[in-house]
Order: C-alpha cells, then sequence, then structure tokens
C-alpha cells in the first residue's frame, strides 16, 4: 500500500522538510479585512507579524472542503491511502473538514488523524508518518503508531495576554479576565482537545521555568524524547532557551518552530511555549 501523508498548516513543519518527506501541505485561511491568505502559502509568520503592528487583527477559517477534496481526489492518482492529520478539532473544524472530504472521495482511503494538539508537536506526527509511508508501512500500522506516540505528547504554553484567545473564543472571557485582572503569566495546554490554563505564573522567566520543569519530569523518566521550542516573534529568546536547555537534557532532541498566522492570531505576539513527545 502507497500511503500519502497531509497536514495542514498549522504544524509550522519547515518547507524543506516537507519536500524532503514528501508531506502535502492543507492551509487554513487568514482573512485581514477584505483579503484572504493561505498561511503558509502567501503568508508567513514574519509577514503575518508585520501586518499586525499596522492592522487590526484578522480572523481565522479552516481549509474549505472543496480544497480537502480536490487534493485527495489528485492524490488517489498515485497512492492508495491518505493519512490527514490536523490541529485540535477542540479548537478548528478542519479535522472534521478531512473526515467530510474522505467521505465524498470514492478513490483512495482516507485515514484523519486529530492530533488534539498543534504547530510543530502536530508536525512530529506528520514526520514520523511520512517516515514509516517511506518504508512502506501500510496505513494501519502507521495510524496505530501515532496513537501510541500520543500517549507521550505534551506542550504547555505562556500568552503576554489572554485577550487574544477570549475574544476568538479559545479561551473563556472569565478567564482571560482574571489573567488581565492578576497580571498572571498563565501557562496554558490542551485538555480534551480545548485550551485550559494548567497554572498561573507571575513572570515570564518563572513560567517559563516551569515549562522547563515539567520536560524535565518526563524527560528523566526514561527513553530518548524530541522537543520543539515555540515562540510568537521571539526568536532570539528561544534559542536562547533552546541552547540552555540543551545542555541540562542530553537525551531530548531540541529544535525551534513558531506561532505563525493562524496560532499568532489567538495567542498573540511574545507567546512562548514548548511541546514534546517519544522518539
Amino acid at each position: 500500500m502507497k500511503t500519502a501523508i497531509v497536514t495542514d498548516s498549522t504544524a509550522y513543519i519547515p518547507k524543506e522538510l516537507r519536500e524532503k518527506w514528501n508531506i502535502y501541505l492543507i492551509p487554513l485561511q487568514v482573512v485581514f479585512g477584505t483579503k484572504v491568505y493561505q498561511e503558509e502559502i502567501d503568508l508567513s509568520a514574519g509577514e503575518f507579524y508585520e501586518k499586525v503592528k499596522t492592522q487590526a487583527l484578522p480572523t481565522t477559517s479552516q481549509p474549505p472542503i472543496g480544497q480537502f477534496v480536490e487534493l485527495f481526489e489528485q492524490l488517489s492518482k498515485d497512492y492508495d491511502a491518505v493519512i490527514s492529520i490536523h490541529l485540535s478539532s477542540g479548537i478548528s473544524g478542519t479535522y472534521q473538514g478531512a473526515v467530510t472530504a474522505g467521505m465524498m472521495t470514492g478513490d483512495i482511503q482516507v485515514y484523519p488523524f486529530d492530533s488534539e494538539i498543534s504547530c510543530m508537536v502536530q508536525g512530529f506526527y506528520a514526520l514520523e508518518a511520512a517516515e514509516m509511508a517511506e518504508r512502506g508501512e501500510d496505513a494501519e500500522v502507521i495510524m496505530s503508531k501515532l496513537e501510541e506516540l500520543k500517549k507521550t505528547a505534551h506542550a504547555y504554553f505562556m500568552v503576554d495576554d489572554l485577550a487574544h484567545l477570549a475574544q476568538g473564543g479559545r479561551l473563556s472571557s472569565a478567564q482571560a479576565f482574571i489573567g488581565s485582572l492578576l497580571q498572571v503569566k498563565p501557562l496554558l495546554h490542551f485538555v480534551d482537545k480545548v485550551i485550559v490554563p494548567f497554572e498561573k505564573i507571575r513572570t515570564r522567566k518563572k513560567a517559563m521555568k516551569r515549562i522547563a520543569d515539567l520536560l524535565g519530569e518526563d524527560a528523566s523518566s526514561g527513553g530518548d524524547y524530541q522537543a520543539v521550542i515555540i515562540h510568537a516573534n521571539r526568536e532570539e529568546e528561544a534559542q536562547e532557551w533552546q541552547r540552555s536547555l540543551a545542555a541540562l537534557y542530553p537525551n531530548v532532541d531540541f529544535s525551534l518552530g513558531y506561532f505563525g498566522a493562524v496560532i499568532g492570531t489567538h495567542l498573540g505576539e511574545g507567546s512562548m511555549g514548548m511541546g514534546w513527545m517519544k522518539k
């Protein structure tokens, strides 16, 4: 069985890695006024953060069903199956779009996968699936492996201002009010596919240390891990954090990721996070 791997733009997998592993991209949309951009295709993260300095925050939307159907039908010419890996269904309808499109596409078996997370941790799933597909593994075997990896996946992130999440409906307005009132740096994470507060911490430095400690708890339990530091237009700070963590945790393979336009719209510039899973 020849299996194609698809993921959406919020995995933020670098283009060179997507091309190396033949991972197909379905973009989410970012709307500034009347102008619609396809994330990671005609709007990069850098361009997004420049735009929001002078324009109101955009809205975001999932890919149209027809875009999924078109891609799946195109893949059916060369593949027997497609694994379609997407950001958490609790914050976007993208996964459900893949499910619906799969039922509308008759010439290829579609296996939608809800990562229950986003950003480069979602990308880890796509890269693992692509490597397995390259080795000729069956789609069912790959899906089973992804579910196994999900048990070891974690991500925590902090935002400078909860208002973006509340405005976009990704976090309750009550939580946003509490955060702004206390001037805390809330740590957030995914639980049951949605974003919820984990802990309230007073300073950015302490929040980042807490995330590092959480990684340490997992990394000390044995085995090799892969981790990604994810930033919203704070590359130098992220690089410095990566260097310090790499010295502390030799069994963790660190990489640098970013919050692109869609996720950045809801978290805001300056957000910082880290995600990891077992290799």
